[in-house]
């Protein structure tokens, strides 16, 4: 899956974990964590592998579940500490989803399930040479959809990953647009207070 596709999938799951649990919508903070902590895995394993060869392939350290699971609980118990147990609650959602999601996606594409995604180091996972960095694995995957989407011609996955994303989208807005809410909310705080006459 791509980092915006991961990002959709943690923030849908988290946002429902809040309103099931906490009978509420997700503050700001934990929006933001929750969609950090989902493309996290890709900032870190991708990069790595594509730009500096330091692994074999993009799925590597931070796609193993001997990182992932340590790494979700020692962030929610920092959370807890500092007061926004909810938010690490929202990095381990993220975090932990993104794994299973990956395994899960080659199912959809392959028909086939690889759980050595996420079982870094005991297996790794060999890939196509991307003799191409980061960036140009982006523009190639996005040329090659602009393409497809300018002429009409998508793929029932592409399909699919579009009402995703639109039905995401409107739970954003139903959940209040958290972390742009926060942010007008900062901005109007910080005019009005360099307005004259304004406290």
């Amino acid at each position: 899956m791509w980092p915006w596709e991961h990002a959709i999938v943690g923030y849908l799951a988290y946002s429902l974990v809040c309103h099931l649990v906490f009978r509420r919508s997700p503050t700001g903070l934990e929006a933001f964590a929750a969609v950090f902590a989902s493309v996290l895995p890709d900032l870190i394993d991708k990069p790595l592998a594509w730009e500096y060869g330091v692994f074999q392939s993009g799925y590597a350290l931070g796609h193993s579940i001997f990182f992932a699971v340590p790494l979700s609980i020692a962030v929610g118990l920092l959370a807890h500490w500092v007061g926004r147990g909810p938010a690490g609650i929202a990095f381990g959602v993220g975090y932990l989803l993104h794994l299973p999601s990956d395994v899960l996606d080659g199912y959809l594409r392959e028909g086939q399930a690889y759980p050595e995604l996420m079982l870094w180091p005991l297996e790794t996972v060999t890939e196509h040479d991307h003799g191409q960095g980061f960036t140009d694995q982006f523009w190639l995957f996005f040329n090659r959809y602009h393409h497809d989407f300018l002429a009409g011609d998508l793929s029932t996955y592409m399909w699919v990953q579009l009402g995703l994303a639109s039905v995401v989208a409107l739970l954003w807005l139903y959940d209040g647009a958290p972390v742009l809410r926060e942010l007008v909310i900062w901005v109007t705080r910080g005019v009005r207070a360099l307005l004259p006459g304004q406290s």
